[in-house]
């Protein structure tokens, strides 16, 4: 199943952005969620993961600890990443996936993930 990312943007160095993740045919909150950026010319990253099997214990890339956060809003259907104090280096096209590939306490890319379209953030400088 695609999993529909959202929110994205244009955002000045410092900014705040709040992406969402969602799947009407999905109860978000029965799945892991990951999210995932690719910058232009750079490989997929992993970003965050929240684990429902470790309860909804939450995972971040070095880079963006403590100023990303991920979420579930149940009343929504939805997983939030709350991204904050954006940086130029955040730019990128955001994915979310179901499931999480965790090495090192660090989300990854696990290689069966289904992609969705993304959504773009660009932080300017």
């Amino acid at each position: 199943v695609q999993l529909q990312a959202s929110g994205g943007g244009l955002v000045h160095s410092g900014g705040s952005l709040r992406l969402s993740c969602a799947a009407p045919e999905l109860t978000m909150e029965d799945y892991s969620i990951s999210w995932f950026r690719q910058a232009p010319g750079k490989e997929r990253e992993g970003v965050s993961c929240i684990s429902l099997p470790e309860g909804d214990r939450t995972y971040y890339a070095d880079s963006v600890v403590g100023r990303f956060t991920v979420s579930r809003d149940k009343s929504q259907n939805t997983v939030v990443l709350q991204m904050n104090t954006l940086k130029p280096e955040d730019t990128g096209v955001y994915y979310c996936t179901t499931g999480c590939v965790i090495v090192r306490d660090r989300p990854i890319v696990g290689g069966t993930e289904t992609w969705g379209p993304g959504t773009q953030v660009t932080v300017s400088s």
